[in-house]
């Protein structure tokens, strides 16, 4: 099965001539058994860049923390090479991006193939002379040479691979929104160039087996601006028919079971939270699509699919990417206009479910001898039709109101949540004057909660909280952050606290919820006993609380923090949310 399945790959990459060594992948040539390491990838660049000089640049757009080379392709036949000069003559760019999980490497070899073939004519014809492609084979370029054959337990092929995280143990796709990895900063930097109307990241599952070899989301579609989504459910059907047509059979979900072994619980669909690619474009307003070749699959399979997806979504990209670009920049022009609107931050599935019928395998669920714990076993030998439920009724879980002017952040703080704002490509200003008693909108937490584990190497935050009128001070050198802005949804997933990959919510701003000063004990208890007597209604609050509130009468503590707190000495900027919100701009 395995050595059908490559020759019938080989015969798709073999044109009518051989292609020249140097413009085949390692994995090409070994019938797609293995995959080559980095090296390959500097040396296929300059090889495609020689071999078409009037369609391919190569650049290095950043450097890794191990001091590697970060690669892209600049491949068109437009002669526009450089960003400004696409921008000026309105020509679409799509991005193809590679390995953010270096052992998911499919998008790397079937990204030099499928651009091979496009420039030699076997694929895609007239494409080039319609778009800029720029393509990232391996986005994590450290983690692809922590290479090894068991990197990916759950996955067929190739024989070695590379490894999920970086050299710094980050994930990446964990961090479009807080940024914090240089090989981020330096891919924030190429979308601040090319400003791409669509990208696909190459991935492959983990998961169950069952035959559907692809799944392929899309946004906006659920989320984002509601005129771009017709657009992005289009792009998604569309990449799909041509999938099928090719004897895939892709999904428009990601296949995760809701109960993590079972196949029975079926699947929810969601829109990622900005951490994941498909959940940060679409606050640019930009199309992303999430491809996942499924582990289980072998290699020769895998990258079969993965250059057909870059194919079809090239082709759709030159028949529609100029329109892309029209309803791309009418979104811009109404994410500006969204002060004083309900904006959603994050969603969900509801409970409404529908029963699919999902190409599976036969399955028994029984005790394990080795954990004890109930186990799915498939056999492969036998497929199975699984009708199980589907929820895919996906609305809105938090919705906030944008602010009328925009967002101040204090000095304090201006320095590091400036730079982070000139990654992402949002505008602000500094204040050069100070502002006094400033109204305001303020949030303080009625309860900050800390993670217990380090998540991405972050202490993460939850908080419990509304936004309140107050007149705040702040010294030059803050920032104004406008609303009126192309990203104002991404200037909202960042700054608003309930966000959930909101910079507070990533730990930014920790320090701001711990408690610094106190009142000793004794002291506690002289004052409260003066206060008790100064202040009849204090008194009977107190008192109150003592008989309605079990947990407080038998804690100590918070009794005496019941007075600390409503003390002049208690600390006014304690669960204050530094950063605050204005409806009028300085």
């Amino acid at each position: 099965m395995r050595l059908l399945l490559a020759a019938a790959l080989l015969a798709l990459a073999t044109p009518a001539l051989p292609a020249e060594p140097a413009l085949t992948t390692i994995a090409e040539r070994s019938g797609f058994v293995r995959t080559g390491r980095y090296d390959e990838v500097p040396a296929l660049a300059a090889a495609f860049a020689r071999a078409y000089p009037d369609a391919v640049r190569h650049q290095v757009f950043g450097t890794t923390p191990e001091g590697r080379p970060m690669q892209a392709l600049v491949v068109t036949r437009t002669g526009a090479f450089d960003p400004a000069e696409a921008r000026r003559r309105g020509l679409p760019v799509l991005l193809l991006q590679g390995g953010i999980h270096a052992g998911e490497i499919e998008g790397k070899d079937a990204g030099f193939l499928a651009l091979r073939q496009m420039l030699e004519g076997e694929a895609a014809r007239g494409v080039l002379e319609q778009l800029v492609i720029v393509f990232v084979p391996v986005f994590n370029v450290d983690g692809h040479e922590r290479f090894a054959a068991w990197n990916r337990p759950n996955q067929r092929g190739p024989e070695e691979m590379g490894w999920r995280t970086t050299a710094q143990n980050l994930n990446l796709n964990r961090d479009y929104a807080k940024a914090d990895s240089p090989e981020m900063q330096a891919m924030l930097g190429l979308l601040a160039a090319w400003d791409p109307i669509a990208m696909a990241d190459l991935h492959a599952t983990d998961g169950a087996q069952f035959e559907h070899d692809v799944s392929i989301q899309v946004e906006p579609l659920h989320a984002g601006d509601e005129a771009l989504r017709a657009a992005g459910r289009a792009m998604r059907d569309t990449v799909m028919a041509a999938l099928e047509r090719q004897g895939s059979l892709p999904l428009p979900f990601y296949p995760s079971f809701v109960e993590g072994d079972n196949p029975a619980s079926g699947f929810a669909d969601g829109v990622a939270p900005p951490r994941f690619s498909t959940g940060y474009f679409h606050l640019r307003n930009r199309f992303s699509m999430l491809v996942e070749t499924h582990s289980w699959r072998p290699y020769p399979h895998r990258v079969r699919v993965t250059r057909n997806v870059i194919v079809a979504l090239a082709e759709l990209t030159a028949r529609h990417g100029r329109d892309w670009l029209r309803l791309a920049q009418a979104a811009d022009a109404r994410a500006a206009q969204l002060a004083g609107q309900p904006v959603p931050l994050s969603w969900r599935a509801t409970d409404k479910a529908r029963t699919i019928a999902f190409r599976g395998y036969a399955y028994t669920r029984t005790p394990s001898e080795v954990s004890g714990a109930l186990m799915t076993r498939y056999d492969e030998g036998t497929p199975q039709v699984w009708h199980i439920p589907l929820r895919d009724e996906i609305v809105p879980e938090l919705t906030v109101t944008a602010p009328g002017a925009g967002y101040l952040v204090p000095a304090a703080h201006a320095a590091w949540v400036g730079e982070r704002l000139r990654l992402h490509g949002i505008e602000f200003r500094r204040l050069d004057a100070p502002l006094a008693a400033a109204p305001v909108e303020a949030f303080r937490a009625g309860k900050a909660t800390f993670s217990g584990a380090s998540f991405e190497g972050r202490q993460t935050l939850r908080l419990e909280g509304a936004w309140h009128p107050e007149t705040h001070d702040l010294p030059a050198g803050s920032l104004f952050v406008p609303i009126a802005q192309p990203k104002a949804r991404l200037v909202m997933a960042l700054l608003e606290p309930q966000a959930p990959d909101a910079f507070v919510a990533w730990g930014m701003f920790n320090a701001h919820f711990e408690r610094k000063e106190y009142m000793e004990d004794y002291v506690a208890e002289a004052v409260a006993r003066e206060m008790l007597a100064r202040d009849p209604a204090l008194k009977a609050e107190f008192e109150r609380r003592l008989r309605e509130d079990a947990g407080f009468a038998k804690d100590p503590a918070a009794r005496l923090e019941f007075f600390a707190r409503r003390h002049p000495s208690w600390d006014a900027r304690y669960n204050l949310y530094p950063v605050l919100r204005t409806d009028r701009a300085p």
